[in-house]
């Protein structure tokens, strides 16, 4: 998962940090709203939503804005949103997942697919990156929690599939219609996570030169920067030393 456990980093070192967390908010309040209007808004009752909740608490967003994001969809005068997923190449053959929701169809896809051509890629017909990722649960910890072999044993106990343990964290993967599960076992083993989400996990990876990663952030950054767009997903491979260049 090298792409995307990267790509936060890139982020973090960009200096745009108050612009993306306020659009990270937003997103991220979206994602509660149509959780809650499409489930029960009780986040007890409905998995998906409580993984909402979640995400957007270990991003800090403060408790009113989930609160009113909840009550947002109670009272009915919440949009109806449609989720989308567009695949295209980037720079280099990248491929590039994008997770929208959308009230507007034909806005979405006009910009999106101009957002691709503009930064050198293209957009491509549904599939045709997709056979390149899986679908997966991840739920990360801070490294502090236990070393690799007690996270390696919660998880297994819990029944993940797959560990990775660095000094900065552990990422713990599942099977996508078991994150719910796999998460609520591991929280009683090793405590609240840092984020429990459902991703792509490339399978097979591109190698990126400095030139590269940067043609790439740029379709990204591009790419986040419309409302309509939730996240982001790229299969980038790339060396510390073009990592730290950036």
């Amino acid at each position: 998962m090298a792409g995307h456990s990267k790509w936060a980093n890139i982020q973090h070192r960009k200096g745009r940090q108050d612009a993306v967390r306020s659009k990270l908010f937003s997103k991220l309040a979206k994602e509660i709203t149509v959780a809650a209007k499409m489930g029960d808004p009780d986040v007890d009752k409905n998995p998906r939503l409580r993984m909402a909740v979640k995400e957007a608490k270990s991003q800090s967003v403060p408790k009113d804005v989930i609160e009113r994001a909840i009550k947002k969809a109670i009272g009915g005068d919440a949009e109806n949103y449609d989720e989308i997923r567009y695949e295209g190449y980037g720079p280099s053959g990248v491929a590039v997942i994008v997770e929208t929701m959308t009230d507007n169809k034909n806005r979405t896809a006009s910009t999106v697919r101009s957002t691709f051509s503009k930064n050198g890629g293209n957009l491509g017909e549904t599939g045709s990156v997709g056979f390149m990722f899986d679908r997966k649960g991840e739920v990360t910890y801070k490294a502090e929690v236990g070393d690799a072999d007690t996270v390696m044993m919660a998880a297994i106990e819990a029944g993940a599939e797959d560990v990775e343990s660095t000094e900065d964290g552990h990422t713990i993967y599942c099977e996508d219609s078991e994150l719910n599960d796999v998460s609520n076992a591991l929280e009683k083993e090793l405590g609240e996570s840092e984020s429990t989400k459902l991703v792509w996990k490339p399978t097979t990876t591109t190698e990126l030169d400095l030139e590269g990663m940067q043609k790439l952030m740029k379709l990204v950054d591009a790419l986040e920067d419309d409302d309509d767009v939730q996240r982001v997903t790229t299969n980038f491979e790339a060396s510390d030393e073009v990592m730290e260049q950036l």
